[in-house]
């Protein structure tokens, strides 16, 4: 609890992996009313949407995994 209070502690990786699925709901319900009006349109959003939603996520996640090995790094070289 302490490590969360002081900022030690990321909640964002979880919430990232929340947002995640909400984009991927977000993509299928897209497509499919998409498929209504055109359906090449409506396919291209059901395959390419979660696909960038994935890519986007995974480079927020990166980021975040650069700043615990590089926190991890400077324990180690205080030790």
């Amino acid at each position: 609890m302490e490590d969360f209070l002081k900022f030690k502690k990321m909640v964002t990786p979880v919430v990232i992996q929340i947002l995640f699925w909400i984009g991927i709901v977000a993509c299928v319900i897209g497509g499919l009313l998409t498929m209504r009006n055109s359906v090449i349109q409506g396919l291209l959003v059901l395959l390419l949407g979660p696909l960038g939603v994935r890519i986007y996520c995974e480079l927020l996640i990166v980021l975040f995994s650069i700043n615990d090995t590089l926190t991890e790094m400077k324990n180690l070289l205080k030790k």
